[in-house]
């Protein structure tokens, strides 16, 4: 699998206009945690949507950059 672009773990989907295509919003936050070895203290169902709205942040970057 080829980088991105430099810095970047592997590939990422961009979408038209060349940006990077954004984390679905029902992903489930147990998937979050297990990717970013990261323990958010919430359900492992929980959907990242509802994870970001509850919290008040605005993208899966942001949070996992807190």
């Amino acid at each position: 699998m080829a980088n991105d672009a430099p810095g970047m773990k592997g590939y990422r989907p961009r979408d038209i206009n060349g940006e990077l295509r954004k984390k679905r919003s029902d992903t489930h936050m147990g998937t979050i945690e297990a990717r970013y070895g990261k323990d958010f203290h919430v359900r492992a169902d929980m959907h990242l949507g509802k994870f970001l709205e509850m919290y008040k942040r605005k993208s899966l970057d942001d949070l996992i950059n807190q």
